[in-house]
């Protein structure tokens, strides 16, 4: 992946975009700097309990490069994110409980969209938490349209995962709904849960002024999913360059679970990374920019000159 050195303080256009995936309409939000022609693109993909912008796209005052989206768009790269059905400002009228396919088939409608108007070939893809299985999941069903792949926070078989131990007690009030209610102590508790000096009061509370902005509740899903039917993913066919990586204190990645995945990912570049001072929320987190840079070097990482015959 080509991309430049960061972009003086210009301005960084944001844009917004609407796709269809039978009647649900999907939100999509674009940016880039100068022209987004031929560059890069890169496509987030949010979590379990947040739609896209808060997560990506997070301005914070006194917070330098506080939106991973504005960040990357100065070094080159066309930035894409949207709010899987049911979240944010897609559409959230089917009576379904959203799950780990359901935003598959989101990204696959995504991409169409972005391949159809800006003619992109590939994506570099990034999903953190459900995200991340949702990314991985993508990455099963179309290879071709993943140029690499960051898996951040992901859970393969639930193993060694004490968050996951807890929500799973609660998992015949999930089957009882498709979607459950959220507030600010729900936010500020994805923080408190695991490390909670990992992340500073200023941006928690700005992270949940965005998030309660547009829910005031979430599907239930991909917690049903992540709860009861693990593993979603299979390794052996994500054939594409992948990163798996895991913050320090995170309380859902469980780290012997995260390198029997990596160690049947097929394809030989391929990296892991412990993230050092973080737990869940990478963006959010005091060390954002170290995720950023660990990101960042392995989308613009060269392509091998020699991988043996």
């Amino acid at each position: 992946m080509n991309a430049t050195s960061p972009a003086p303080r210009s301005a960084v256009t944001g844009v917004e975009h609407w796709t269809t995936k039978g009647d649900v309409r999907l939100f999509l939000w674009q940016k880039y700097v100068g022209s987004p022609d031929g560059k890069p693109c890169v496509l987030f993909v949010h979590g379990s309990s947040m739609a896209s912008q808060p997560t990506f796209d997070l301005v914070v005052p006194g917070r330098p490069d506080s939106s991973v989206m504005d960040w990357f768009a100065r070094r080159g790269f066309e930035c894409w994110c949207v709010d899987m059905e049911g979240y944010g400002r897609s559409s959230k009228h089917r009576d379904i409980n959203c799950d780990i396919a359901n935003g598959a088939d989101d990204l696959a409608a995504a991409t169409d969209y972005i391949m159809r108007t800006r003619g992109a070939k590939a994506f570099c893809v990034y999903g953190i938490s459900s995200g991340a299985l949702r990314g991985a999941m993508f990455a099963e069903r179309h290879p071709d349209r993943v140029a690499r792949l960051a898996l951040d926070a992901y859970v393969w078989t639930g193993e060694g995962s004490p968050t996951l131990e807890q929500r799973r007690r609660k998992l015949p009030e999930f089957l009882k709904s498709n979607r459950r209610p959220i507030d600010r102590a729900f936010v500020h508790s994805i923080f408190e849960r695991d490390h909670p000096d990992c992340a500073d009061r200023r941006t928690v509370d700005a992270f949940a002024d965005a998030i309660l902005a547009l829910d005031d509740s979430m599907p239930n899903g991909t917690y049903v999913d992540m709860c009861s039917k693990l593993p979603v993913n299979d390794p052996e066919r994500i054939p594409v360059p992948t990163i798996v990586m895991r913050g320090q204190y995170d309380g859902i990645a469980g780290f012997a679970d995260l390198v029997a995945f990596f160690g049947k990912l097929p394809s030989p570049d391929k990296q892991f990374v412990v993230m050092p001072g973080i737990s869940h929320a990478s963006f959010q987190q005091k060390n954002y920019l170290t995720v950023y840079h660990i990101l960042h070097a392995f989308f613009t990482q060269p392509a091998p000159a020699y991988v043996g015959t």
